[in-house]
């Protein structure tokens, strides 16, 4: 057999994985917006089967003989080549799933999406116990996933390594260490500053109006709705139902502004992410985000390197004032940027500010590693949140529903592996805009114009096209022509919130 004729077979294998999760995505997306509660037992059923399939049609012995072959091939054609980087992301991908039985997969699949409904009805009536002995499992399976996997420094770098390929517990907590040292002097110095007045973000703002408005602006920003759609559901998702078909999902609240037009924001910038990718790639493990922090880059960019700042909100500040009559009149773009900017600790970490947003990563991190270590019980869990959000946070949770009900990851996947990307999503955010402003001398101005066909240009070219070609470490060297570092992050919230409170 040629090697075209190898590739060509690897990449029908490929596509047919990849239909398979294409579909049970669909019905993932259904399960979280439209499904009716009666449906969750069957649902969880047909998610498990297709997450099954999908892992024994990845574990065949045949694709790795294919890539066996290819291998060689491949490590000589260096890291620019297309051909190549299939094989050799698949070879990851591969060596992974191998180790992991499909019953196991399978059975971890069923058992997420019987948690996740749970969770739906648990978390509005402030009820932990419902969810408590699933969660239970939840740590069991988790523990279970990490052990079929080679020994490491320490036992749950591999979930770590599912999310961001290469990280481990012991280089996250030691950014953690350092972002942290340079958290603390700021958040401090900010408390001893009058708060800023953020009263205007609290009235009476129409659902269909804000979502009508929000939609405005993600077109703007490039959001492609011939190749998406936009959804309500009870936790804000983008998901990749297929090429052409990239769907977000929203909330609103009726008595505030912030929450469903920044969440809209954010979510369009992962979506955006993925309409960015080659199309040339699809159908392969290629044609995604690089890591889940580079993804979270994304998001946390349009969300608030662009749509928290103050040029975006001189374009489009009179537009959202003329969308709701007579709510904002007395407000101007200052008094209003400040208001979307103040930094106060919450309850809540999606609703979180830039500033303190991280101690909300760095807390529920620790908290599943104590989990998962076993030096924390699940049904110390409540009480364990509790004590770590008074102790970083100075706020102390009234219930379970802002407390340790409030994230979907643990009641919806696996304990493990997934939040620290946040915090590195932020780093990454202000290196790319530093690098896309040094670029583009003009950016802020084109902000400030309503104008971002330059910036996502400048993204699509160094970021999303790509898809997973490169390595994160790659992505961030390609991009900002600099190896990651928490500099730029730093400089820029100092400079902005320095700015704002006058420091």
């Amino acid at each position: 057999m040629t090697r075209e004729s190898e590739l060509a077979l690897l990449k029908q294998r490929l596509q047919e994985i990849d239909d398979l999760r294409g579909a049970g995505s669909v019905l993932g997306w259904d399960q979280a917006t439209y499904m009716p509660p009666g449906g969750a037992e069957s649902r969880g059923r047909q998610l498990a089967l297709l997450s099954r399939l999908a892992h024994e049609r990845l574990t065949d012995p045949g694709i790795g003989r294919l890539l066996d072959s290819l291998e060689p091939w491949a490590e000589a054609q260096g890291t620019d080549s297309d051909a190549a980087a299939l094989v050799r992301v698949t070879k990851r991908d591969y060596d992974r799933a191998t180790r992991v039985p499909a019953a196991f997969i399978q059975r971890l699949s069923e058992h997420a999406a019987a948690t996740y409904h749970v969770w739906e009805r648990a978390r509005p009536d402030n009820d932990f116990a419902a969810v408590r002995p699933l969660l239970e499992t939840t740590v069991e399976l988790s523990r279970e996933l990490a052990g079929y996997h080679p020994p490491s420094a320490h036992p749950y770098d591999a979930l770590i390594d599912l999310a961001e390929d290469g990280m481990t517990v012991a280089a996250v907590r030691a950014l953690f260490t350092e972002l942290r040292a340079g958290l603390v002097p700021l958040i401090e110095a900010i408390r001893a500053r009058p708060e800023a007045d953020d009263s205007c973000l609290n009235g009476k703002f129409p659902e269909s109006v804000q979502q009508v408005f929000a939609e405005k602006v993600i077109r703007a920003f490039g959001y492609d709705y011939t190749r998406g759609r936009q959804d309500k559901t009870a936790h804000p998702f983008m998901t990749k139902l297929g090429r052409g078909d990239v769907r977000i999902t929203t909330r609103y609240r009726d008595d505030c502004l912030s929450d469903g037009l920044f969440s809209t924001l954010h979510e369009a910038g992962h979506a955006m992410y993925e309409q960015g990718i080659d199309d040339a790639l699809d159908g392969t493990p290629l044609f995604s985000g690089t890591t889940a922090g580079v993804h979270e880059s994304q998001s946390r960019l349009w969300e608030n390197l662009v749509g928290r700042s103050l040029p975006f909100w001189r374009h489009w500040y009179a537009p959202l004032k003329a969308a709701f009559p007579g709510v904002l009149d007395h407000v101007d773009v200052e008094t209003f940027y400040r208001a979307i900017n103040k930094v106060i600790p919450s309850l809540i970490r999606t609703e979180a500010d830039e500033v303190t947003y991280n101690l909300h990563v760095m807390l529920r991190f620790d908290l599943e590693l104590a989990m998962l270590e076993g030096t924390l019980a699940v049904a110390d869990l409540p009480d364990a949140w509790r004590a770590r959000v008074q102790s970083d946070l100075g706020v102390m949770p009234p219930d379970d529903r802002d407390g340790a009900l409030q994230d979907v990851h643990w009641y919806g996947g696996i304990v493990g592996g997934a939040f620290q990307s946040y915090t590195l999503g932020n780093i990454m955010s202000a290196q790319f805009f530093a690098a896309a402003r040094r670029d583009l001398a003009d950016l802020d101005k084109q902000v400030g114009a309503g104008e971002f066909g330059p910036l996502r240009a400048w993204l699509t070219e160094r970021i999303y096209r790509h898809g997973r070609k490169y390595t994160a470490p790659e992505i961030v060297q390609r991009a900002t022509g600099e190896p990651l570092s928490i500099a730029p992050y730093l400089a820029y919230l100092n400079t902005k919130y320095g700015a704002l409170y006058g420091l």
